[in-house]
């Protein structure tokens, strides 16, 4: 099967994207007649940059892909539709358990999709404390579970034994819900039988799962998030992605592993619990942000990204052995412009 996917090539040298975090991008379009060929391509030109982001391969060529390229590169290589996403989530859903009372270690979540992002989703929330047993994953023949035989390998990860079988009956008494798959899948009747402060994070763009509209309508206590910028509580892989890179570049590290993005997603949690400074608000034509139901993920816009991720996945790095240099004297950053004066 022909492997096509663009290929992000960040530099160690900075000069481009200053209101992210000054890293030089190079776009590299690959395409290949099979994974092999891709890997063979992307590892012979990786002595060129600092490091690999992978973008848009499908679930299940592309954990095989990037486990490969990690294996075989001595640079970081990060598939960001998988774990951008899911640094992103993380964050966001542990807050919103927070809000709601709730601990992720008890939580019953569900999750309509069982792609890459979904996979990756769930596997970093059960590094964090999630247990897989309270985990009911939804593909399209239904729930995941034990007593399938058509599962591949990244989906039988999740199978536990248990007699639920649709989305409506996983959905009885749940605590989350996790949409990563297409609009207008999750119904009023569904999250009616949610347990209390239900949380839905509808990831699907540009149509969610549920409209944010539809599900406040039908639950006062609901807590959601989506993947859109015109709503709060947006789940955007560029609130992860740059400085995820910035910090990993800083000590260049040879990989990032998952205490790295476990470290992303606590820095990006501790962030939305801050003050938020006033030229932040103006930038979104609000009086104020505070941390609550419609505020538990940082906006894109917020300068404080650079300084409190790259530090947080730089010292990840060196304290789980990947890093090759030290603790950057220049850290933490307080702005871009700081990246100039490592």
């Amino acid at each position: 099967m022909p492997t096509q996917a663009p290929l992000t090539a960040p530099r160690s040298a900075a000069s481009g994207r200053r209101d992210l975090a000054v890293i030089d991008v190079f776009d590299i379009e690959v395409e290949s007649e099979s994974p092999q060929a891709f890997i063979d391509t992307v590892r012979r030109i990786s002595i060129t940059f600092g490091g690999i982001n992978l973008e848009d391969i499908k679930a299940p060529e592309c954990f095989e892909i990037e486990r490969t390229l990690i294996e075989q590169c001595d640079i970081p290589v990060f598939h960001d539709d998988q774990h951008g996403t899911a640094i992103v989530t993380a964050a966001g859903m542990i807050n919103a358990l927070e809000i709601a009372g709730k601990k992720l270690e008890e939580a019953k979540i569900v999750c309509m999709g069982a792609g890459a992002a979904a996979i990756s989703c769930m596997k970093l929330l059960v590094s964090m404390g999630a247990k897989v047993e309270n985990i009911y994953m939804i593909d399209r023949t239904g729930v995941i579970h034990a007593g399938r035989d058509d599962l591949n390998q990244y989906k039988a990860q999740f199978a536990h034994a248990t007699d639920k079988r649709t989305l409506a009956d996983a959905l009885q008494g749940a605590d989350v819900f996790v949409g990563l798959s297409g609009p207008n899948l999750l119904s009023p009747e569904g999250l009616n039988s949610m347990a209390a402060n239900p949380i839905v994070f509808a990831c699907s763009n540009p149509d969610p799962e549920i409209s944010p509209e539809l599900a406040h309508a039908t639950r006062s206590d609901v807590i959601m998030a989506t993947g859109r910028s015109d709503y709060p509580n947006q789940v955007n892989n560029v609130l992860g992605f740059p400085f995820i890179f910035r910090g990993a570049l800083d000590v260049r590290a040879k990989r990032i592993n998952e205490e790295m993005n476990i470290a992303a997603a606590i820095a990006l949690k501790d962030l939305a619990k801050l003050p938020v400074p006033k030229e932040v608000c103006d930038a979104y034509g609000v009086q104020a942000l505070e941390f609550g139901r419609e505020y538990i993920i940082p906006k894109p816009l917020d300068a404080r990204l650079i300084t409190v991720v790259s530090d947080a996945v730089a010292k990840a790095a060196i304290e789980s052995g990947v890093a090759t240099l030290p603790y950057p004297k220049h850290y933490p950053l307080n702005s871009a412009e700081d990246v100039f004066n490592g």
